[in-house]
């Protein structure tokens, strides 16, 4: 792919917000009622609450997230490298409320009831909707490697959502003497973002390199393979060279031992750490599981058009909890996604019709500020499923000069979205 159409995509994925791209005029979207509830208020949700608001201004829109701020994975890494403090990826709703004019609730969905059309909150609140949008992000598989569990997480933290937890991981960084071993253990697909724990790996040794230069990243991986592999592997022994080790593996970790910090491999081998980083297998947020909104892979069926369950009509699913074919559990993916199922709510109120659509996923990945890979995916519905259509990684032979222009593409991405979703 060349870099005018990777520009192009970023272009698309940020300033795809005019009503007529989905076809509503101006007269129908202001005669539109109806009422509209939210839950969860990341990439997926605030974009959605955000656009059915633009693409409707008559219908009522009440978003449900339990936190006051967001606080964004992407770019999490960057926290751990110390080339960003967490303020930086830290965003608040304001804009939402008061531009917007969505009514954000900060409370937690603690139940949802399809036939009542209801959703009732931990702080006693019943929340009446025509259609709900259900955008939880993932939760835990706690238990399945034995000896892990929420508890344990503050010993081997997973920072795999961003928070208290990527500040504990970056003070055990910090407090790690020279010499020691960082160990990441990524989990089996499906998880969200599928490339970052190769990311974490570098910017970890990124700080390392700068602190701590005699220090050592092991990567004690459940897969036997990753996507971008080769262009990871030649980027490490540039920037990293002897510093990042990759252990290919063909199943879960089975158990780990805090006292000792030492994870077990299948076939009885173990690794010891003086930081260990576990990533836990994965599947769509709690409040999908209660309201019976999953199948037995732990995530949620939907019809791929428009984002609604397969299992109650009304409610649309959208971002790392639904099965989306072939698009991956990825931020820019919830938010092309909360586009998507914005307009398909808004038809669905006025009689219209919702147009076909094209999604796109973009990951940028940083191995050094200077120095970025990415991914891009396009995707459009065949036969009932979101296929990929087009797209590529970064190629191996690029320049340096491309690299450092991913960089600053990476850059302009994460304004563009966190505006898009938050702004």
């Amino acid at each position: 792919m060349t870099n005018i159409t990777r520009r192009h995509f970023v272009k698309i994925l940020s300033a795809a917000t005019a009503v007529g791209s989905f076809g509503f005029s101006a007269t129908t979207i202001a005669q539109t009622g109806g009422r509209v509830v939210v839950i969860g208020g990341g990439f997926g949700g605030a974009t959605c609450a955000k656009y059915i608001r633009r693409y409707g201004p008559g219908i009522g829109v009440a978003l449900i997230e339990p936190d006051a701020k967001y606080i964004t994975c992407p770019f999490s890494d960057t926290v751990l490298a110390g080339i960003n403090s967490m303020d930086f990826i830290t965003h608040d709703y304001g804009k939402l409320r008061e531009t917007h004019g969505v009514n954000v609730v900060q409370d937690t969905a603690t139940a949802i009831d399809p036939v009542g059309k209801t959703v009732s909150t931990k702080g006693g609140k019943t929340l009446p909707y025509d259609r709900l949008v259900v955008s939880p992000g993932i939760d835990f598989r706690w238990g399945q490697i034995e000896g892990y569990d929420e508890a344990a997480s503050e010993i081997m933290p997973h920072a795999w959502k961003a928070g208290t937890q990527t500040e504990l991981l970056r003070k055990q960084l910090g407090a790690m003497p020279d010499g020691g071993v960082v160990i990441i253990a990524p989990p089996p697909n499906p998880f969200r973002a599928p490339d970052a724990p190769y990311e974490r790996a570098s910017m970890v040794a990124h700080y390392l390199k700068n602190t701590k230069p005699k220090s050592k990243v092991l990567i004690v991986d459940s897969k036997s393979n990753f996507e971008m592999h080769d262009l990871f592997t030649q980027a490490w022994e540039k920037f990293y060279p002897g510093m990042i080790d990759w252990v290919e593996g063909s199943d879960v970790l089975t158990r780990v031992d805090l006292k000792e910090m030492k994870i077990y491999a299948p076939g009885g081998g173990s690794f010891k750490g003086d930081v260990i980083n576990v990533i836990p297998p994965q599947q769509a947020g709690a409040i999908t599981q209660t309201a019976g909104l999953t199948d037995a892979s732990g995530w949620c069926p939907i019809d791929q058009r428009t984002f609604e369950s397969s299992k109650h009509k009304d409610i649309h699913i959208i971002g790392d909890a639904c099965i989306a074919g072939d698009m991956p559990k990825a931020g820019s993916a919830a938010n092309t996604q909360a586009k998507v199922c914005a307009a398909a709510i808004v038809s669905s109120l006025t009689g219209g019709t919702l147009p076909d659509a094209t999604l796109i996923s973009i990951f940028y990945l940083l191995i050094d500020p200077q120095y970025v890979l990415s991914d891009v995916g396009v995707y459009r519905l065949a036969e009932g499923k979101l296929k990929k259509v087009s797209g590529g990684a970064s190629s191996l032979k690029a320049t340096e000069t491309h690299r450092r222009k991913e960089a600053k593409y990476a850059e302009s991405w994460y304004s563009s979205i966190t505006s898009d979703a938050f702004r």
